[in-house]
């Protein structure tokens, strides 16, 4: 259910601000839909894991609260992560 080690370094490759950046708002926010996504089709075999269903609602939880900061400390950097994720906000 959770990503690979390969696929979060390449995710981290690909959102990174800098070179030694593995922490900031939109590397963290690009991890958080990875997980997401394997969730969802997660659920598309195994609908009655309510347990896995909590982790989910929690991860997006985060991500949202993540998206807040971002809009309120970069308005520009908020609309071009959730452009580049597809996310529609």
């Amino acid at each position: 259910m959770s990503i690979t080690a390969e696929k979060k370094t390449e995710v981290i490759g690909e959102y990174r601000t800098h070179d030694k950046d593995t922490g900031s708002p939109e590397v963290q926010i690009a991890i958080l839909t990875e997980r997401i996504n394997a969730l969802i089709e997660h659920f598309k075999t195994h609908q009655k894991d309510h347990a896995s269903r909590r982790g989910l609602l929690k991860m997006v939880s985060r991500r949202n609260a993540l998206l807040k900061y971002l809009t309120s400390e970069d308005r520009a950097r908020y609309l071009r992560i959730i452009a580049r994720l597809g996310l529609r906000k």
